[in-house]
């Protein structure tokens, strides 16, 4: 019996948190038989009375409206949801007196029993982790996705666990919490600056993102951006044990995917192998997506039909440089889920057109001073909103035009009267959407309105 088995059905489980996957864990505990307490911040009132009503059935102990120093003192693990903040003087105490503190990832590392295919990076990682998913089921797959995307992980775990494979999208805030968790692939599509609000510096959060390979064993793969030199310098650095694959622009022969001639090589102990690609996936960065999620396909065992079929039916998400519409000869793009510098500069970089910038929100740390040489390169003029906007408007006011709206449809209205024939009016943040928005959904619908407006109105000046 492993550890933290040993611990669930011995001991005392505090589930932190009734959000998706704390709940998710508390309904697998329970079904372990283990005895299980649950700490949310939130007050009862605001749990939902189905939540509510269910724990008082399962007869679960919770507090509500805080986190007590004395309850947390009295388990023996405690399971944490992926947005509780780490350095919260409870669980640092917790952590002292060596209680062990996992989220869902470590309650699956002794649990889960189907190979796995993890995803990280800062950029692109619901892109990639869907569109593996697809490309497997293409090739006849019985595929899991979930983990910090769709269904928590915990709920996969209460089932029969029938998929082939589970594919996980997992966050750094999931993996500084993942215990010995070892998937059988391990994605790192790349590290850029994101979440500074949340770690000390740039290199914690790099490491938080290593931590996919941390527990892997020999037999198992590791793939991984070689363009990204963060991610390359750190690996040669590092006590990493999977076997290594690459995609990117240059792999010098080892083995992994490359773009060349409108085409995807794949080369592994096998032999060489191509895939064309489609159109509206050939434009960096679905480039790049691309020649991660057929290598890490591939190197699960989909078939070559299957990877060719799933890319051919594959369409990009929403919200990731979707073309909007085209009016009076301007183009308008969503990129609202560009919410760090790593995002906006890919976005900026894929443009052919000079640029009129929309960006701002709520700012994650770091500043922006590595944006300047892109937006020096390509962008006309910015567009500021939120909280961020003066920051933003210190960094790059000496190098193109600049001004500052109150919400995102007076910026949306401004970029259109201001756009000439062959522009491109890009919404890319490079910030959270919450001073504002519900999220970056919410942001890109308010965008995508406000587009549909300015064509209504073009319909009625031409009528």
């Amino acid at each position: 019996m492993g550890r933290i088995r040993e611990k669930i059905e011995q001991g005392r489980t505090l589930v932190m948190g009734l959000g998706k996957s704390g709940l998710a864990a508390v309904r697998f505990l329970l079904a372990q038989g283990a005895d299980v307490a649950v700490s949310e911040y939130g007050a009862r009132e605001d749990i939902s009375p189905e939540i509510s009503g269910w724990l008082d059935s399962e007869k679960v102990f919770a507090e509500f409206g805080g986190h007590s120093a004395e309850l947390f003192s009295r388990v023996d693990l405690i399971i944490v949801s992926p947005g509780v903040p780490l350095d919260l003087p409870v669980l640092r105490e917790a952590g002292e007196a060596d209680i062990e503190i996992i989220g869902e990832l470590g309650l699956a590392g002794e649990y889960l029993q189907t190979p796995v295919l993890a995803v990280t990076g800062t950029n692109g990682k619901t892109t990639v982790t869907t569109m593996i998913t697809r490309l497997l089921r293409a090739g006849g797959k019985k595929v899991f996705m979930g983990g910090n995307i769709g269904t928590p992980l915990a709920e996969y775990l209460l089932g029969p666990q029938g998929a082939d494979i589970a594919v996980l999208e997992v966050s750094s805030f999931q993996l500084d919490t993942a215990g010995d968790f070892r998937p059988d692939l391990g994605v790192l599509l790349n590290i850029t600056p994101d979440h500074l609000e949340r770690y000390d510096s740039f290199d914690c959060y790099a490491e938080a993102k290593l931590k996919i390979f941390s527990a892997q064993k020999p037999e198992d793969r590791m793939l991984v951006n070689i363009d990204d030199r963060e991610i390359v310098s750190r690996l040669a650095a590092g006590n990493f044990f999977g076997e290594q694959y690459f995609f990117g622009k240059y792999l010098s022969g080892s083995y992994g995917a490359e773009y060349r001639d409108n085409e995807i090589i794949l080369r592994l102990p096998t032999g060489e192998e191509s895939y064309p690609l489609p159109f509206l996936l050939s434009s960096s960065p679905n480039r790049e997506n691309c020649l991660a999620a057929v290598s890490a396909a591939r190197l699960m065992d989909c078939s070559p039909a299957g990877i060719s079929s799933g890319l051919v039916e594959f369409a990009p998400l929403p919200h990731r440089l979707a073309r909007v519409a085209d009016i009076n000869g301007v183009r308008y793009v969503n990129d609202s889920k560009a919410t760090n510098i790593g995002a906006v500069q890919a976005a900026l970089e894929s443009m052919d057109r000079p640029v009129i910038l929309i960006a701002g929100g709520r700012g994650k740390g770091g500043g922006y001073q590595s944006l300047r040489q892109v937006v020096a390169e390509r962008v006309k003029k910015i567009l500021l909103i939120g909280e961020a906007q003066a920051e933003m408007a210190a960094a790059f006011a000496d190098l193109t035009m600049v001004e500052e709206c109150v919400t995102l449809e007076a910026a949306v209205r401004q970029a259109g009267q201001s756009a000439e024939k062959g522009d491109v009016v890009l919404l890319s943040p490079a910030c959270a959407s919450f001073d504002q928005f519900s999220g970056y959904e919410e942001r890109g619908r308010v965008f995508e309105r406000e587009i549909s407006l300015i064509k209504e109105l073009g319909r009625k000046q031409v009528a």
